[in-house]
């Protein structure tokens, strides 16, 4: 059961064997890691969100639950619960062949994860600078400043860093990890199309500098499980309800 806040997923392994018996909501790294290994999955409780929230709840509020999650996304896997984002993709990139085998590669795929959930929050927080229980009307001076620090510093240092991992993999630099897709590179293409949609002119800008990370995006896009998925109802759109929002005021 994987649960965050958006759609469904029901994961198999590699070899057709169920990992997660019944799921709930989750986000776009796990749809697109269960569309490439081929995992069957479905999305109906996104449909029902008060059904799917009424789950959520009562699992979060549960003082049976002997390893309780802070909050969503998490995995109920058999008797394990796991949280947050890169321990779930830890947990499940080996089972979906999604990270090589040798215990190094794994902890290599796991330490991008973690900066890339760096990088996220420091999405998030160009719109929501001091609270995120504030509307963005309510710090738009804070989120101005905040955005031009992070268009200026922190994102060309973040593609800088992402960009030298591919120059220096000694498998070749069509992926992060090793000689084949990962997934770090599914949220990597992740971050690129959601940085697209947040900051269009920056990114304009900026993607002539990092021809390697542009072309694991569209190397990512164009895997035919992928594209598919890509290409249907299950890929849900950016919005300005989520981590990547596009407020013009902000990107410069």
């Amino acid at each position: 059961m994987l649960i965050s806040s958006t759609g469904t997923i029901k994961v198999s392994s590699a070899q057709g064997n169920p990992i997660c018996a019944t799921s709930y909501i989750t986000g776009p790294r796990y749809r697109a890691a269960a569309s490439l290994s081929g995992s069957p999955w479905r999305t109906p409780v996104g449909r029902l969100p008060k059904r799917g929230m009424t789950a959520m709840m009562r699992f979060l509020e549960s003082r049976s639950v002997e390893h309780p999650p802070f909050a969503p996304p998490f995995l109920k896997a058999g008797r394990l619960v796991i949280a947050q984002t890169a321990n779930i993709l830890l947990f499940l990139a080996p089972r979906l062949g999604l990270v090589p085998k040798n215990e190094a590669s794994r902890l290599w795929a796991h330490q991008l994860q973690l900066t890339i959930a760096d990088w996220v929050v420091e999405v998030h927080d160009t719109h929501h600078p001091i609270a995120g229980g504030l509307y963005y009307e309510e710090q738009k001076r804070e989120a101005k400043r905040r955005a031009t620090d992070f268009r200026t510093e922190r994102l060309p240092k973040f593609l800088d860093y992402f960009d030298q991992v591919l120059k220096r993999n000694p498998k070749g630099s069509d992926y992060l990890v090793g000689k084949t897709v990962s997934y770090a590179d599914l949220s990597m293409f992740q971050m690129i199309a959601g940085l697209r949609y947040a900051f269009p002119r920056t990114m304009a800008r900026l993607e002539t500098r990092y021809p390697r990370l542009v072309a694991l995006h569209d190397r990512v896009s164009v895997r035919r499980r992928i594209a598919a998925y890509l290409s249907s109802e299950r890929r849900l759109p950016f919005n300005q309800q989520g981590i990547f929002r596009h407020y013009p005021e902000l990107d410069g």
